[in-house]
């Protein structure tokens, strides 16, 4: 593998830069990569920091295959090149760093609902700018799903405990263990002088399958196993019933901490998997097993009964996909985990907030919801998405909210 440096020298800082292009929060790569080259680390850090304030967590977990690097031209015909490597050394250099900048207040109080992404996000922009930020925090931590979603071994503890600490020290007020929505409402915030609310409670509620057998004492959530591995016993075989990236990090950290043999279930193929290629391929390396064109159709005590599943093309050159009712067969499963999604996990309906048919808070491009003063963005205005996507809306949410609170102070 070539060094971080090697890697850099290997970019041709493109004029129009597609990599760039297809980067949800805009990154000039190129300018980050020469300043990289040049020397001037400290200055590279700057640029990705204030532009992305989550790029030492986005360079490590982003699916860099969709974004960066899968639009790099040197991989046209040959490797692209891996800016994610030199993003996340200069990244963690800078918050290693960082001296906190002098920051004049304004005296105005704002309130961020929930520290994962899209909260943590919001509050450096508004503690950056120079508002009172009180943060409230549903876990007894700061992180969100980037804490207790993610394994420690794809996203290291010490990451999360150094933004918490940057944002102490910029003045942030932090209340865990208060969840906004059952706790306290969103209404109850107003009286106390906030002039706006941000909403990015996510989405922790977990989907269910809706079979027979999912109440069942050795069947678990993958949301909530990974808040707390240690706490589950879960024998020495396991089927994971999922596709996407909560379903490989369940399956990986089963792995890890039960030494149990994990079985993936996924009702499509391969290629029709929502998570990380590169997450799927360390998976495989380590011993997971996958099981692709199986629906589950019922849970049993000792395992999952599922019918194979058929992929047709239609005449469109399209694909759809069959139940095989005549092929019918049971995976051994000492124990189960489900992972086929999330839904908002706190109850907004209190605030008078418009919510989707999903359950989601219903918001315009800039984030507003109906209710004047009260701003959304990340999860639980999406339905899960990436890292980055939840900052690059953010940005965009914290605008429009900076213009209303200056409006409504005058």
């Amino acid at each position: 593998m070539s060094t971080i440096k090697q890697e850099a020298e290997r970019c041709l800082k493109c004029k129009k830069a597609m990599c760039s292009a297809h980067c949800p929060a805009a990154t000039d790569i190129p300018q980050v990569v020469q300043l990289f080259l040049d020397g001037k680390i400290k200055k590279a850090g700057e640029i990705l920091f204030y532009n992305n304030p989550l790029s030492a967590v986005t360079s490590i977990i982003c699916p860099h295959e969709r974004n960066c690097t899968g639009h790099c031209v040197r991989g046209i015909k040959g490797e692209p090149v891996m800016f994610y490597r030199i993003e996340e050394f200069v990244s963690r250099f800078y918050l290693e760093t960082l001296d906190i900048p002098e920051i004049k207040k304004n005296g105005i109080k704002v309130a961020v609902a929930g520290s994962g992404p899209a909260g943590i996000t919001m509050s450096l922009l508004l503690l950056l700018n120079g508002y009172d930020v009180t943060l409230f925090e549903a876990e007894d931590s700061i992180g969100g799903v980037l804490k207790y979603g993610i394994p420690p071994f794809r996203l290291p503890r010490e990451i999360l405990d150094m933004y918490k600490d940057i944002m102490l020290k910029m003045g942030l007020r932090f209340r865990p263990n208060t969840r906004i929505g059952t706790n306290i409402m969103i209404e109850d915030l107003f009286p106390d002088g906030y002039k706006a609310i941000f909403v990015a409670t996510g989405t922790g509620r977990p989907n269910k399958l809706g079979l027979i057998g999912e109440t069942l004492g050795h069947v678990h959530f993958a949301v909530d196993y990974l808040k707390s591995p240690a706490a589950f016993k879960l024998g020495n075989r396991v089927a994971v019933v999922g596709a996407g990236n909560v379903a490989i990090d369940a399956a990986r950290t089963a792995i890890r901490r039960s030494h149990s043999h994990v079985t993936i279930l996924h009702f499509m193929g391969e290629e029709n998997m929502t998570a990380n290629h590169e997450e799927v391929e360390m998976a495989q390396l380590e011993g997971v097993e996958f099981i692709h064109f199986a629906q589950a159709v019922r849970i049993k005590e000792d395992s999952v009964r599922c019918v194979r599943v058929n992929r047709i093309e239609n005449a469109d050159g399209t694909f759809s996909f069959e139940e095989d009712y005549s092929d019918v067969f049971d995976v051994p499963a000492d124990s189960v985990i489900i992972a086929i999604g999330q839904g908002p996990g706190a109850d907004m309906k209190a605030a008078g907030v418009k919510l989707t048919q999903k359950g989601l808070l219903d918001v315009n491009e800039y984030g507003e919801t109906t209710t004047p003063g009260v701003f959304a963005a990340g999860d639980i205005v999406s339905g899960p998405k990436t890292v980055i996507e939840a900052v690059a809306f953010t940005k965009k949410v914290f605008s429009k909210m900076d213009e209303y609170i200056k409006s409504e102070t005058r």
